[in-house]
């Protein structure tokens, strides 16, 4: 029987931020029941298990990112759109970093369909119209965005950057640059 008031949107809302003080990884049914007050047993009426709990986390998270995305990319093209975009996603990286690396987790495919993650490529495509990349290439350059990204914000939490004294906000402001060139003078083949 469900407990009153135990729901998946408050369990999985409650592991997220759970998620983002202890990691993603040491989020599990057990340490959830004890911040809900029930035992582990009472948890299973709303999750088969662990891993259902850190899906139903990014998820989650890759919903809240493409709200966010879309707001900052309202109204912007080209580079603006760009920076907006690599802002938002940095910044949602650095305030969430339990839901941000649930994000991570490989979907099956049938879940990924579903996710807001279709939503991340659709805004990400539409940037690339912006700076008149058509397929292939537009795949080519979503790939370089995301792992520009995804590598800046995890070396930066990881502490990657602290071996030098440049502030990694100049840093990023020049990625930023460097890959707006790029795709600006995209290679032809």
């Amino acid at each position: 029987m469900a407990r009153a008031g135990v729901t998946v949107e408050r369990l999985t809302l409650a592991a997220a931020e759970l998620a983002d003080e202890v990691g993603v990884e040491n989020v599990t049914v057990a340490a959830l029941a004890r911040q809900f007050g029930v035992k582990d047993a009472s948890l299973y009426f709303h999750l088969k298990n662990a891993h259902e709990l850190r899906v139903r986390i990014a998820l989650l998270a890759l919903a809240e990112l493409a709200d966010r995305v879309a707001a900052a990319l309202a109204g912007r093209a080209g580079k603006d759109a760009l920076v907006a975009f690599a802002n938002a996603y940095r910044d949602y990286a650095r305030e969430h970093p339990g839901r941000y690396a649930a994000m991570q987790i490989d979907l099956d495919p049938e879940t990924a369909a579903a996710s807001a993650g279709v939503r991340h490529a659709e805004m990400t495509r539409a940037i690339l119209r912006g700076y008149r990349l058509s397929e292939p290439d537009q795949t080519d350059a979503v790939r370089m965005m995301h792992s520009t990204f995804h590598g800046f914000v995890s070396l930066e939490k990881t502490g990657g950057f602290r071996h030098t004294p440049r502030p990694t906000d100049d840093s990023w402001s020049r990625a930023l640059d460097a890959l707006d060139a790029v795709l600006t003078n995209w290679p032809s083949r």
